[in-house]
């Protein structure tokens, strides 16, 4: 479930910038997403899997990463944006991935119920959506469309951006390291203080995500504001 507020932002201009502003916003984007899919694929080996990709749009790093680790993995990219979702698509069939994609624009929680999937990620969605009641819908439409016991790889913001005031000074100087002005720093600022609503806490992310139906939560990646989680569908939920 996304906000229209959050699908709306992610609009044309915002996906042609998307790819680079994401590795700077985010030190280790790209780590992140390979540990990631190394998880996955530790966990769940070879085989004719089905995973499901929430929040699709942008760079497509998720399926990029994992698919040559296993090459019999199939991919539903889902993504309510196709500005978004284009760009993605782009990338995969670049990488060569294009014929182990299905793309699909709208939202998770409008697909079958009754279609499972054998893992899932939603990588830099939750702390778009604004209303604690959206990030809970959107988590229990994820666990609901895995099959018991799934991997799951959660990674977002987790902490209230002016809780770490030192970590915000720290994530701007990154930008003026990779060349923005004071001005563009400044902007920068603004919008990450208007433009997403973490939770607040790791300890407030590992509570919904078992709220929402999945077990045993392990943090694996950190970069300031942001952390990364392995949890699994409970294998007794309905």
């Amino acid at each position: 479930m996304h906000a229209p507020e959050a699908i709306t932002k992610f609009d044309h201009s915002r996906a042609q910038e998307y790819a680079t502003q994401s590795r700077i916003a985010l030190a280790g984007y790209d780590a992140c997403h390979e540990l990631s899919a190394c998880l996955l694929s530790a966990h769940l080996g070879d085989g004719d899997w089905s995973i499901l990709v929430g929040g699709a749009g942008g760079t497509g790093q998720e399926i990029i990463a994992a698919a040559p680790l296993q090459p019999h993995w199939k991919f539903v990219a889902v993504d309510p944006s196709l500005a978004m979702l284009e760009p993605a698509l782009e990338r995969i069939a670049q990488a060569g991935f294009a014929d182990r994609v299905e793309p699909i624009v709208g939202t998770v929680d409008a697909l079958p119920r009754g279609r499972l999937f054998d893992a899932a990620t939603l990588i830099g969605v939750l702390h778009h959506l604004p209303l604690q009641q959206e990030k809970d819908a959107m988590l229990r439409a994820m666990a609901e469309r895995l099959t018991p016991g799934a991997p799951f790889i959660l990674a977002c913001n987790r902490c209230a951006y002016e809780s770490q005031p030192l970590f915000l000074a720290a994530w701007a100087q990154r930008w003026r390291m990779s060349g923005a002005s004071d001005a563009e720093v400044a902007a920068k600022l603004g919008k990450i203080r208007q433009g997403a609503v973490p939770p607040s806490s790791e300890a407030e992310v590992e509570s919904m995500l078992l709220a929402a139906g999945f077990t045993q939560p392990a943090r694996f990646f950190s970069s300031l504001f942001w952390s990364a989680w392995i949890a699994f569908k409970d294998p007794d939920a309905g």
